[in-house]
């Protein structure tokens, strides 16, 4: 039976976080790429509405306010209905998945990790979120309140740590992975850990002294004084929920790869090729709408295959093995 220290040393020996893609792919910045016009579609039959999955983190009015100029729009393109089904974390979003109950949801990387493990392949990636520069990474950050005292990573030792989701690439297990491949054992590093509840709810626990310090995610691009370019951060500075005077980011990972816009395998090719073009050309055909669900700006999007997540179901089986034999 292997033992913990030889599956340590297994996650210790997964690539890099963001893996170099192994083929050419369409992207927003194509001049070909063009939005896909307006109609009822032959896939209506097998689909007459698409069930739309919104992923924790964030309080459900704004997830809903955010995504209805963006259901509208996929409502008037395909000529169906469009429902939006936001889950209370991440896990609901993966079960949903599993249940068949929804078509697409737009996931974390570790999220569709975790449904295509349980579905055991049944959940495809279509593309993913291109950054200001070209790539298609996103770091994970570790923050604490700017009057904390805490400066580095060393000052969290025997301090309280908030997670925030079990199924967050950023907020849970990337952050438990670089760790341990510093050679930081996270049970015994910190003093105390938990689960937030999301990474909206992750900072406001620090901000409200719950917890020393807590992981989100961000694009790593742009100025950190304004929440960088994307991501939770950002989207707390524009809802005037914090300021970043009031936060001290003390450590980042890796890049990681961007999480893909997620559909079930077992639907018509031509749907999935029709939710590739809507979203590629979205950000030039529909601006406002690109920035408002992806909280903040980038470059578009590109299209992406289930290689280029493979290193993120390796970590997940592998995390799992470890997490039974910890019980």
């Amino acid at each position: 039976m292997p033992t913990r220290r030889a599956a340590l040393a297994g996650l210790l020996a997964l690539p890099a976080l963001s893996p170099r893609p192994a083929r050419a792919q369409r992207r927003t910045v194509d001049a070909a790429i063009e939005f896909p016009a307006a109609g009822a579609r032959a896939w209506k039959s097998q689909l007459p509405q698409l069930r739309v999955g919104l992923l924790g983190g964030e309080n459900e009015a704004d997830r809903l306010g955010r995504f209805g100029e963006y259901r509208a729009l996929l409502e008037r393109t395909f000529d169906l209905p469009v429902r939006l089904f936001p889950a209370s974390d991440y896990a609901g979003v993966i079960q949903a998945f599993g249940a068949k109950q929804l078509d697409i949801a737009n996931m974390s990387p570790a999220a569709y990790a975790g449904a295509w493990l349980d579905t055991n392949g049944g959940v495809e990636p279509l593309v993913t979120t291109e950054e200001s520069d070209g790539s298609i990474s996103y770091v994970a950050v570790m923050l604490v309140r700017a009057d904390s005292g805490i400066t580095s990573l060393e000052g969290m030792r025997g301090k309280a740590m908030a997670w925030s989701d079990p199924n967050s690439a950023s907020g849970y297990l990337i952050p438990r992975f670089s760790l341990r491949r510093q050679g930081i054992s996270p049970e015994q590093f910190f003093g105390r850990t938990g689960f937030a509840g999301g990474h909206e709810q992750a900072v406001v626990a620090v901000l409200q002294r719950q917890y020393d310090a807590a992981v989100t995610w961000a694009s790593g691009q742009g100025e950190e004084a304004q929440g960088f370019t994307r991501g939770a951060l950002r989207a707390m500075v524009e809802k005037g929920l914090v300021e970043m005077k009031q936060l001290r980011v003390i450590w980042r990972s890796d890049p990681i790869i961007n999480g893909p816009q997620t559909t079930r395998t077992e639907l018509p090719a031509a749907f999935k090729e029709d939710m590739r073009l809507f979203h590629l050309a979205l950000p030039r055909a529909h601006p406002d709408i690109y920035r408002q669900i992806e909280r903040g700006g980038g470059a578009g999007y590109r299209e992406v295959s289930a290689a280029d997540y493979q290193f993120m179901i390796d970590m997940r089986r592998q995390e799992a093995a470890e997490r039974r034999r910890r019980n």
